[in-house]
């Protein structure tokens, strides 16, 4: 693993440059280089300012959201099975853990206005899942080693004790894995919006492999920016953190600008399992969905709630969609703040207990 001292901020190699070809693809990452928001990569959607990518033509962000940003974070990279790994570190490492897992086709930096708001009482990290974001690429991916590279960025980052791993979408997948191999090394797993359903033989790929499979490369920043959309579709009133997620997405290469992600995660290798791993999950499980998710219906969620013997607490975010950390930041992180002090100061439950999933928030406002 890196372990090279932390050092100022630089100018980083975008993603590919100069490389040659080999098992795993993409910049070689930096260890320990300590970064503030504004200023990196994509944090010019902040201000008024200049930065790395010109003005933005943002309005209205809020001072929230400015603060958040800009917390000042340490990036690192630790080598899993011959590919490097890429993560952003906030907080003490005396402090509690929490690991924080992105979706599919997204990266680390959907995370960046969130962490801080678990600052100072957690110890934070958000990962760049091998073939996102900065990390490198391989040849081959699967859930199961993706949770590898969860477990030794914990390591990595000096995590003491049992951390938390918190994922959206796809990276709720990848911690329902993470609780169910490495379960005796986690104190609990928060799922948000992650649809597991009932095995289906005659299920096809899902749309949003099918969206991603072709990247385009466009000729300048603006016109990649305005390519940049939400999969599954969803109305978002909140432009800024668009914007922010949108420019940490891009990379320049030789003819303008393209996405970071490998499209090749989305490639299936062997039949999913995803339910079993839930129901063999050893570690405490709650589950986080979007009000108006299209993802995680009713069906899917009593499914899950069956699976995990009506024993997680189900909690649903207000107006929220499936990108309910875009939508609906300060409600997931009100709830995700009220989870994570209740685990601190409670015991898990003995066994399965009667009755449907306990929503602990639910919304019934306006379409």
């Amino acid at each position: 693993m890196d372990t090279r001292r932390s050092r100022a901020p630089a100018r980083r190699p975008w993603p590919g440059a100069g490389l040659s070809p080999c098992r795993c693809r993409g910049h070689s990452g930096v260890s320990g280089r300590s970064r503030s928001g504004p200023g990196h990569l994509g944090e010019a959607a902040m201000s008024a300012t200049a930065g790395p990518f010109g003005r933005t033509a943002v309005e209205g962000v809020p001072a929230w959201f400015r603060t958040a940003v800009g917390a000042p974070f340490e990036e690192r990279t630790v080598t899993v099975q011959g590919c490097k790994v890429h993560y952003l570190r906030w907080g003490q490492t005396d402090r509690p853990g929490i690991v924080l897992l992105h979706g599919g086709a997204a990266h680390a930096h959907w995370w960046t206005f969130i962490a801080p708001f678990l600052l100072p009482h957690y110890h934070v990290i958000a990962i760049d899942l091998s073939g996102h974001g900065d990390s490198e690429w391989r040849e081959v991916y699967t859930v199961e080693l993706w949770a590898e590279e969860v477990m030794a960025a914990t390591v990595d980052a000096g995590m003491r004790g049992h951390p938390i791993v918190v994922g959206h979408s796809m990276g709720g997948v990848v911690s329902i894995v993470a609780a169910s191999v490495h379960g005796d090394r986690l104190a609990g797993a928060v799922i948000v919006d992650s649809p597991i359903r009932r095995p289906d033989p005659e299920t096809q790929e899902g749309t949003g492999g099918r969206a991603f499979r072709n990247p385009k490369t466009y000729p300048c920043l603006s016109e990649a920016l305005e390519h940049f959309h939400l999969v599954p579709p969803q109305p978002c009133d909140n432009p800024f953190v668009i914007d922010h997620v949108a420019r940490n997405s891009l990379r320049r290469v030789e003819k303008g600008w393209t996405w970071k992600f490998d499209p090749r995660v989305f490639q299936r290798t062997r039949p999913r399992v995803f339910h079993e791993y839930l129901a063999g999950a050893r570690c405490r499980i709650a589950i986080f969905k979007g009000q108006f998710s299209e993802l995680v219906t009713d069906e899917v969620a009593e499914y899950m709630s069956e699976l995990l013997g009506r024993n997680a607490p189900f909690v649903e975010i207000p107006q929220s969609y499936h990108h309910l950390l875009l939508d609906q930041p300060l409600a997931f992180i009100a709830a995700l703040r009220a989870i994570l002090a209740d685990w601190e100061h409670s015991l898990p439950l003995g066994g399965p207990r009667p009755g449907t999933a306990h929503r602990l928030v639910s919304g019934d406002g306006d379409g």
